[in-house]
């Protein structure tokens, strides 16, 4: 058989440059900061994204002249995005009006508004990654479930840097599903709830 192809049908490999990145809580064309018809869902300027991961740890007992190991705690590591900031539209204004919507203010405030998390959450709204096919197909969909923004980073200024402007992310969430095809994974082993499976 030859490399790359099955039953005389060319297989192409996931490519790391068929992607998109989409974020609920960027407002739609009506409720966006500027009037951009572009400003919706889809983070064309995303740059750079990491998928899901997790790591988990480990208890190890030693007897005689040897290591056993049990499998401990799993736990999703946070993921970072690169994205592009735009004059229009406002990426920074965005990011920025998430961290309000969250519920931080300004202590030149005098009211008593904290974050909280289900604010947070709401405020990203919904995250997911799609890496696509050569026709724009998805073929790969990870999920993030509860997300919210740990970290923002403005690229600084720089009179001999001539390079784009941009803006690196920290989201932090709870945990990840993936769907392939018509097959939903959800590693390690939690129902659609979000209930550990039994």
């Amino acid at each position: 058989m030859a490399f790359w192809t099955d039953g005389g049908n060319s297989q192409d490999p996931k490519r790391n440059f068929r992607w998109k990145v989409e974020i609920g809580g960027i407002p739609t064309a009506s409720q966006a900061v500027d009037t951009n018809p572009l400003s919706e869902s889809l983070v064309w300027w995303a740059k750079k994204v990491q998928k899901p991961n997790f790591t988990t740890a480990e208890s190890k007992h030693v007897f005689l002249g040897h290591s056993y190991y049990w499998p401990g705690k799993t736990e999703w590591q946070e993921i970072t995005m690169t994205l592009v900031d735009p004059v229009t539209p406002g990426a920074t204004a965005h990011f920025y009006k998430m961290v309000q919507d969250a519920g931080y203010l300004l202590p030149t405030t005098s009211q008593l508004k904290t974050q909280s998390k289900s604010k947070s959450v709401t405020a990203l709204g919904a995250f997911t990654i799609q890496q696509l096919d050569d026709e724009g197909n998805a073929i790969e969909t990870w999920t993030l479930q509860n997300p919210f923004i740990k970290k923002i980073s403005f690229s600084d200024l720089d009179y001999e840097n001539d390079e784009l402007t941009t803006i690196d992310l920290s989201i932090r969430y709870d945990w990840a599903t993936c769907k392939t095809g018509t097959k939903i994974n959800t590693v390690p082993f939690f129902d659609a709830s979000g209930n550990p499976a039994s």
